[in-house]
């Protein structure tokens, strides 16, 4: 079965071919990044837009390169929450539309559901029942995957997401947009106990997450220095920082496994691209003896390869959607 997968949720316009939700036949995703950086963070408006003119030549860049055409597409996957709204209505209209021309089904797909999925296209033999650790610029859970499309949230952020503290902390530190990327860079050169920073804990609901106070650790931190006229050094405080974060990620995503005896740990998210996560959670598993799957660094950031794979299986379990399918802004990865 080929899917043709369309994702606009952020600041990527992607468009992807996925067969039998493992095999990538093709995979373009179109950037903002550069755009935005002028701005130092995404804004709503210009990337809607850039949307809106880069759909049609990404769709149709996605075919040919998968060497199909609309006549071989069995359905067209799109992603249509959470996001930003006026950048999931272009993707979730233009899919409308092509379904409406082809009389292809059409299949809505929740995008931290498709950012798991990016670990079924990464690993071949992943299957459901895991654990998953989703982390990302705006969401951060504990997910509780029990099949494809079944699935429910053990833990989350009460405040800011771990890739938001990423990238505003080290906007405080002076990097470009998105600066998560390069604070992991800085803090591969860092010593991460050079600054005491808190890891906090959320009274009452161990499994969740909270960052807010962490940020903002590191911002009165640097200002604190600055009155003072002495200066951070820069590689340490992004290590220091990235630990802490790290240490919070891990310590409740291993609680968790341990109270609900899950054997496999699967992480996804543009997060999952950090590289002390990524040992963290790989020495870890290693010491208790659990599975762990990782996704490809190319598949962590948004693409719409992981929404054809996460479409596949939504179709599969009966959820296609009518032509009344409308982009939502905010809805949890376990609805229905």
């Amino acid at each position: 079965m080929k899917i043709l997968a369309i994702e606009s949720s952020c600041d990527e316009t992607a468009a992807a071919v996925v067969e039998d939700g493992r095999v990538v036949l093709s995979s373009i995703v179109a950037s903002q990044v550069e755009e935005h950086r002028l701005y130092g963070g995404v804004v709503p408006e210009i990337a809607s837009r850039r949307h809106a003119e880069s759909i049609s030549g990404v769709v149709r860049e996605a075919l040919n390169a998968a060497e199909v055409t609309m006549e071989d597409i069995d359905a067209i996957g799109v992603t249509f929450a959470p996001g930003l709204i006026g950048a999931l209505l272009v993707g979730v209209n233009f899919a409308k539309g092509l379904s409406l021309a082809t009389g292809k089904p059409l299949i809505g797909v929740h995008h931290l559901r498709s950012h798991i999925a990016a670990n079924y296209i990464t690993h071949l033999k992943l299957k459901p029942p895991f654990l998953c650790l989703v982390v990302s610029g705006g969401h951060s859970h504990i997910v509780a995957v029990e099949d494809y499309t079944k699935m429910h949230v053990i833990g989350q952020t009460r405040d800011d997401a771990a890739g938001e503290a990423f990238d505003k902390a080290a906007r405080t530190m002076g990097m470009p947009y998105p600066g998560g990327i390069e604070l992991d860079k800085l803090a591969e050169r860092g010593n991460e106990r050079a600054y005491v920073l808190p890891h906090p804990t959320v009274a009452g609901s161990e499994f969740d997450f909270s960052f807010s106070g962490l940020k903002t650790a590191v911002i009165n931190t640097i200002h604190n220095a600055e009155q003072k006229g002495t200066m951070i050094i820069k590689e340490d405080m992004c290590a220091s920082f990235r630990r802490a974060v790290v240490d919070c990620l891990t310590e409740n995503t291993f609680k968790a496994a341990e109270k609900f005896g899950a054997k496999t740990i699967v992480v996804a998210g543009g997060v999952s691209a950090n590289t002390l996560l990524r040992r963290e959670m790989a020495r870890i598993s290693a010491e208790r003896n659990l599975e762990l799957y990782v996704p490809r660094v190319s598949l962590c950031g948004d693409n719409a390869a992981m929404v054809g794979s996460q479409a596949y299986y939504e179709f599969l379990s009966g959820n296609v959607a009518e032509l009344d399918l409308n982009a939502v802004a905010t809805l949890p990865i376990d609805y229905r």
